[in-house]
């Protein structure tokens, strides 16, 4: 996809975030989005090769809307300034509907590239499955930790929003007790891709969504609720 028409559509729009801009500007964005569900399209084919369970993901259906939900949302801005996509065995992208790991990535308006992979924020009852199957599989869980494709090629588990404490119930000195404090089980890293647009974005992304695939992995073995 052009990827540099897409981070300048988005920067008109984050300075233009109003519905006569962007209807002025719709035949624009539909290009775009032609584009990028195209690339997604390619993606979960790539990913299912080795990956088999997101061969189904309906890559419309894994898309992101542009429009905000602008129900309970203190700036009333009508369109989000990123494309993004979640790619996901359940088929349901967002993490409220408990839908599981997915392969996130997203392209926002400062031309920042951000590819993910794991669970974001799960719903209660999904993260305290996943806090329990870490004391359960306390072996497979380091192991996943160490695994050398994970750890070169993002660092790590993100501790963003990470508990002061243990949550309720769980006993400060079992194993990777600093793990269980975590509200999130997902790997990510970001990159500025306004002057070194990616010459094989599709490639790039694959790359990192392979080495996702541990946790994605180990995540899916926990039942969904």
């Amino acid at each position: 996809m052009h990827v540099r028409d897409l981070t300048q559509f988005l920067a008109e729009l984050a300075e233009n975030n109003n519905r006569a801009w962007f209807v002025m500007n719709k035949p624009r964005y539909d290009i775009l989005r032609a584009e990028f569900l195209e690339l997604v399209t390619e993606l979960i084919a790539g990913i299912a090769k080795f990956d088999p369970a997101v061969a189904d993901c309906n890559p419309r259906k894994a898309l992101f809307r542009i429009n905000r939900d602008l129900r309970f949302a203190r700036e009333k801005i009508p369109y989000k300034t990123h494309f993004a996509a979640s790619i996901t065995a359940s088929g349901m992208k967002k993490p409220s509907q408990g839908g599981g790991p997915a392969y996130y990535f997203h392209i926002n308006a400062d031309g920042e590239l951000l590819v993910a992979g794991g669970e974001y924020l799960p719903p209660p009852q999904r993260l305290r499955a996943i806090r329990q199957q870490v004391i359960d599989d306390a072996d497979g869980f380091a192991q996943l930790l160490k695994n050398k494709k994970l750890v070169q090629g993002f660092g790590g588990l993100q501790e963003e929003d990470k508990l002061a404490r243990p949550p309720k119930g769980f006993d400060p000195d079992i194993p990777h007790i600093e793990a269980i404090k975590l509200k999130s089980f997902i790997v990510w890293k970001e990159s500025d891709i306004r002057g070194n647009i990616p010459k094989d974005l599709k490639k790039e992304l694959l790359s990192s969504f392979r080495d996702a695939y541990p946790l994605v992995s180990w995540l899916r073995q926990i039942p969904l609720v």
